[in-house]
């Protein structure tokens, strides 16, 4: 079920990649259409949806910022395996994954791709989010946590630097829909595992995309991201099966950042140990869990008591290195 490509290739290529998201699909598709930016493409993807989802994305098949509506016959099992066929069918310099039940401001591409086409070897932009409900009710919590530094419009880091200092201790990219990358740096990682895995490949695609360019942060909310209890994410730090992948992650990370100090691995094994903890897992599960641990990142119950104690010397030791202090 394809529609043929523009002959003129735009420079943004919006991917809406859904999965039973049939609710949500038409507010989102229509903020796309809304943006105050307009040189894009629009790539509907349906991963074999079990709803109406098909019908809503029908509906738009004759707009003329619909390139390419494609449905899968049998769900891949895993969103970033869709990410990743967006971004190959995709034809734009930057790309835009507009996840099926998130939400943007009219100005959030003209804002991205100015900062983009500003800064030429950047790998991507990416904004601040507000949470919003299943209802569309939007939250004032801080999800951001920017400090001091949304004094600032923007800032540009060194992508290496940014990986290193920023996403070794967590996704500061909390959404996707909040980002505008360079296709040519994504197209690198088409043999990337981030692509088979089912809760933190964008953790991981966000890391190699930073090791590619540079990052832009601008200090606005123009992405809404919406929180409700069939996210995936949410599921799996109940069974525990996200938190082995962090941990995957943490070690395919480590492997292109050599010079970590071991005290700050220790620390980022010491956090893991504390989410395990504070993770409501059965006793069974909990050891489970540290086990998996010592297997893959050689970790040990010493590097969490190692953990607690630098969060109180912090208070008295202001050069310590923590997380937060670390953080670009």
């Amino acid at each position: 079920m394809l529609k043929s490509l523009p002959t003129n290739p735009p420079l943004v290529s919006v991917v809406v990649p859904n999965f039973n998201y049939a609710r949500y699909l038409r507010g989102r598709i229509d903020s796309i259409l809304q943006q105050t930016f307009s040189n894009y493409e629009i790539i509907l993807l349906d991963d074999a949806s079990t709803d109406e989802s098909v019908s809503v994305l029908e509906h738009y098949r004759n707009s003329p910022q619909v390139s390419q509506i494609c449905i899968n016959e049998k769900n891949t099992g895993s969103p970033f395996a869709q990410w990743l066929k967006g971004i190959q069918l995709s034809k734009g310099k930057y790309v835009w994954i507009a996840e099926a039940d998130d939400l943007a401001e009219p100005t959030f591409l003209e804002t991205c791709v100015e900062l983009l086409e500003s800064f030429k070897d950047s790998a991507f932009c990416y904004v601040g989010s507000k949470t919003i409900d299943e209802t569309g009710e939007v939250s004032n919590k801080d999800v951001n946590h920017w400090g001091r530094r949304q004094k600032k419009e923007y800032a540009c880091f060194d992508g290496k630097k940014f990986a290193e200092h920023n996403l070794y201790w967590k996704n500061y990219v909390m959404n996707a829909s909040g980002v505008v990358f360079r296709r040519e740096y994504a197209l690198n990682l088409i043999h990337s595992p981030f692509q088979s895995m089912r809760y933190c490949g964008d953790w991981f695609f966000w890391f190699e995309m930073a090791m590619q360019g540079g990052v832009v942060e601008v200090y606005k909310n123009l992405n809404y991201f919406r929180m409700h209890a069939s996210k995936v994410t949410q599921k799996s730090q109940k069974t525990g099966e996200g938190v082995i992948e962090d941990m995957q992650v943490l070690s395919l990370i480590e492997a292109q950042l050599p010079n970590i100090s071991n005290y700050k691995k220790r620390l980022r094994r010491g956090l893991l140990y504390r989410k395990i903890k504070r993770g409501k897992h059965s006793e069974q599960r909990e050891k489970e869990l540290f086990a998996k641990m010592e297997d893959i990142l050689n970790a040990h119950p010493s590097d969490y008591k190692l953990e607690r104690c630098n969060q109180i010397f912090r208070l008295f030791l202001p050069m310590l290195i923590t997380h937060k202090r670390d953080r670009l």
